[in-house]
């Protein structure tokens, strides 16, 4: 197991920020820790790499309990926080040399240079980080997080101030680190999530009020109602859908398409009334919802 947090809890002062966490990624997993602003996805992420200390329970990287004076750990664990930290006043290139030597690394030029290639800064790397746009800066911070080849790497909004092409660059840079090593990464970006992670985690007020396979998302708004998308090459009356035992209500998606809410899944009724009238179907599918109307529903839930 790269990463275990049992029944961890944080206070400042009389605030909660993490109360009772408890979750387990395994070792190749990219998971993405979502939540609203203030949930507490931060503070556990500081945890995790021994920035700061919890309140009460334990965390573990590679079966190595983590404290703030770990620091052989360390090594093992690549972190870029929400507000990245720069040295403003260095170049890519001094300041990539700079923490390739505070690892300690082999070939240091060598690795800052691929590095360099990796995260995309060829063409900004003879700058001074102060020269350089947010999005760019975002890139230096992905670099040094990913120097030291850490097996554990967290990422606490790493597109963050990026164009469109950047953000899917630094996707498939995740991508192509995350078959080899553990990812956990904060965003609040839903297609992103949707597009690299395993397996997500929402957390809420300091609580995770949910955690699932990316493919089985659905599952965690059990609400037991269904949205079929139907298509018919003719206009049917809809009294007659109306009819059918459980549909709820119909809303013309386009012309010729209808959404259809129900209590269960009615498509086979649906295909034998478009039978029943002499109505071919076209196309019928359950609609899943998408990730973002799914933490929406959850989130608002949980205020």
């Amino acid at each position: 197991m790269s990463i275990k947090v049992n029944q961890v809890s944080k206070l400042y002062g009389k605030q909660k920020a993490l109360d009772n966490i408890s979750f387990e990624i395994e070792s190749g997993e990219i998971v993405g820790f979502l939540g609203p602003n203030g949930a507490g996805k931060s503070t556990m992420m500081k945890i995790i790499t021994g920035f700061i200390s919890q309140t009460d329970g334990e965390v573990f990287v590679n079966d190595i309990q983590i404290d703030p004076e770990a620091i052989d750990i360390r090594n093992k664990i690549g972190y870029l926080p929400e507000h990245n930290p720069l040295y403003l006043d260095m170049y890519v290139r001094e300041y990539l040399l700079f923490i390739a030597g505070m690892y300690k690394l082999d070939n240091k030029k060598a690795r800052v240079e691929e590095m360099i290639e990796q995260t995309g800064l060829t063409k900004e790397s003879s700058k001074k980080i102060s020269e350089l746009s947010k999005g760019y800066r975002q890139r230096v911070g992905l670099a040094q997080a990913l120097i030291h080849d850490p097996s554990v790497i967290i990422l606490d909004e790493p597109t963050s101030g990026l164009d469109p092409n950047q953000i899917v660059e630094i996707r498939d840079l995740i991508l192509k680190v995350g078959k080899q090593k553990t990812v956990m990464l904060s965003t609040h970006i839903m297609q992103e999530v949707e597009a690299i992670c395993d397996r997500i985690i929402i957390i809420d007020k300091g609580k995770i009020i949910a955690q699932e396979k990316m493919q089985d998302a659905s599952k965690i708004v059990a609400d037991n109602e269904f949205i079929i998308e139907l298509e018919l090459d003719s206009k049917i009356d809809l009294d007659l859908i109306q009819k059918l035992p459980e549909v709820i209500e119909i809303h013309h998606k386009k012309e010729g398409v209808l959404l259809i809410r129900s209590m269960s899944d009615i498509r086979s009724n649906l295909f034998e009334l478009a039978v029943e009238n002499n109505l071919k179907v076209l196309s019928m599918r359950i609609v899943e919802k998408t990730l973002e109307e799914i933490f929406q529903e959850i989130t608002k839930e949980n205020s």
